[in-house]
């Protein structure tokens, strides 16, 4: 295992995500339900392929990292297409939330096939990530001030702690620059931040 702290924590994250996922199928309100499920299972699947590329398949030549470098990206934006449909819908769904599904649903399509021709850099769930969690970030905001609620507020700081982490990770801050580097600490400070959201969305 090549870096095992950035590893096992993705795994931990996992396991997280799964368990949120599966909590999410009795917790979560029907109509919110399958993109919150998405949400979650996307961002475990995220996690353990990502993990396992960084802890067995650093060597871009191999064949496990041509898979999994790939399914890792594209988990992420099943990640962010969940969070667009999540957005939607949170606080009722309206006509121009379904017309935003459509036209998420199709510009994702396209993502897709840009990233199995070929396109497989970060950036590339970046795109389709970042935009998505900042649109679910305002939609509970704007909830927030209508009526202020104690979910909306874990979700909020949910959402502050995710941007938290991506600092963190952009900017290279460890704990230990061997032993626990950006990367892990990345995972722990999301960890908490789905806990957060997970309660927020149950709340909705």
């Amino acid at each position: 295992m090549t870096e095992p702290a950035v590893t096992l924590t993705d795994y931990g994250l996992t396991l997280l995500c799964a368990v949120l996922a599966w909590r999410a199928g009795s917790t979560v309100r029907a109509e919110l339900r399958p993109w919150a499920i998405g949400l979650f299972a996307g961002s475990g699947a995220a996690a353990l392929f990502g993990g396992t590329v960084h802890g067995f398949f650093g060597d871009a030549t191999t064949l496990g990292y041509r898979v999994l470098w790939p399914a890792t990206i594209l988990a992420v934006g099943t990640t962010g297409l969940a969070a667009w449909g999540l957005g939607a819908r949170v606080g009722g769904i309206s006509a121009g939330g379904r017309r935003l599904t459509r036209i998420v649903l199709a510009a994702f399509v396209a993502w897709v096939a840009l990233v199995l021709a070929g396109q497989q850099a970060f950036v590339m769930a970046i795109v389709f990530y970042l935009p998505a969690v900042i649109y679910l970030t305002v939609r509970f905001a704007r909830l927030y001030r209508r009526g202020p609620t104690p979910s909306r507020r874990e979700a909020l700081i949910g959402f502050g702690l995710t941007f938290a982490a991506a600092a963190i990770q952009q900017l290279q801050i460890p704990i230990h620059p061997v032993w626990f580097d950006h990367n892990a600490l990345y995972h722990v400070v999301q960890a908490v931040a789905f806990v957060l959201l997970f309660r927020g969305v149950s709340g909705e």
